[in-house]
């Protein structure tokens, strides 16, 4: 495949010129999905202090907090990257996402807000600022949702495609949710981890939902789309990976069924099932639209930047991936397993 496509740009496979913006693009793909599992887990959270009693709140946002900073990073390095590295598409999508964006961007900046200035307010105040995080919370889920379907429906903003830009919000809303409380189901005990059992079984079907509608929209407003899934060699690979994402949703629904009536020793099984859906997802976004950054319209090469600075930008890149794999290997290697609450200390009188 690669070498046909250099071929039909009259390129050689190792040429910088066809090569590097295949790079970028794998470092904007990962990006995103770091951002979206990474992140997930911590919007999902937020979205469940909606819902949750108001004794286990504060707990929930504490277990938040080594990843909180780390977390909002993935954003705007996937936005850098892509600004970088592919501006002739820059004005193409974000002229066409502005208000998705302009919902994300609100999002992003109350749960900041919320979350820092609630470690700093009196207790009486800290329930309204915990309140603010959480609506921050459920706008980013939810603006997550409609720029997936904007993508899906290739930037088509007429009104026919309103109910599945809001149905796609909600259903990003429910996957964030799964997310969050399978990963606190795993990290808690007690009270916190049967809701978060409820909350998860209530979430994954719509989660679910949002899969299957994202697809066959896909499908049906992208004929290059649906003769790419349904032509050659790839067609068996595609009903491959429906398949698994399907009995992915099965095995989830059917562990959290398990968790309700016994206490199981290992519950990291429902996180790291949602965690491969995600990325299945992504995967299967990501080779439908492949190579283009619009469809039909814009490549990836036709979208780069000059030679030079791609060149500039990867060896920037080399320079700092040691660092940025030994912080996040560091911030993150305790994102599984028990969470224990700190005791507190003993004095002597």
């Amino acid at each position: 495949m690669i070498q046909h496509l250099a071929s039909s740009l009259s390129l050689s496979p190792s040429d910088p010129v066809f090569w590097l913006p295949l790079a970028f693009l794998a470092i904007f793909f990962v990006t995103v999905l770091a951002g979206t599992i990474l992140d997930g887990f911590d919007i999902g959270v937020g979205c469940l202090a909606l819902v949750a009693p108001a004794g286990l709140r504060p707990r929930m946002l504490s277990l938040l907090n080594p990843w909180r900073d780390a977390n909002e990073f993935w954003l705007f390095l996937g936005l850098g990257v892509f600004a970088l590295a592919f501006p002739h598409a820059w004005a193409e999508v974000m002229g066409k996402i502005s208000i998705p964006l302009f919902l994300l961007a609100i999002g992003t900046l109350a749960r900041s807000v919320c979350f820092e200035f609630r470690l700093r307010a009196p207790a009486e105040q800290q329930d309204w600022w915990l309140l603010g995080f959480a609506a921050g919370s459920v706008l980013t889920a939810f603006s997550h949702g409609v720029l997936l379907a904007q993508v899906i429906i290739n930037y088509d903003n007429s009104a026919s495609y309103g109910w599945f830009l809001a149905f796609m919000g909600f259903c990003a809303v429910a996957a964030y949710v799964l997310l969050g409380a399978s990963w606190l189901l795993m990290r808690e005990t007690g009270e916190l981890r049967f809701r978060a059992v409820v909350w998860g079984r209530r979430a994954v079907r719509w989660f679910a939902a949002g899969a299957v509608a994202a697809s066959v929209v896909l499908s049906l407003a992208n004929p290059g789309v649906l003769l790419k899934w349904s032509e050659g060699a790839p067609r068996g690979g595609v009903l491959v990976l429906w398949v698994a994402i399907l009995f992915g949703f099965v095995v989830i629904e059917m562990s959290l069924q398990r968790l309700l009536n016994v206490s199981a020793r290992s519950t990291a099984l429902p996180f790291v099932i949602t965690l491969a859906i995600f990325i299945a997802v992504l995967l299967g976004l990501g080779f439908s639209f492949f190579p283009f950054i619009v469809l039909d319209q814009i490549t990836l090469w036709d979208a780069a930047a000059d030679l030079a600075t791609l060149q500039f930008i990867w060896t920037l890149f080399l320079v700092a991936l040691p660092f940025l794999v030994v912080f996040f290997g560091w911030v993150y290697w305790r994102i599984f397993g028990l969470s224990r609450p700190p005791l507190p200390p003993h004095f002597k009188l």
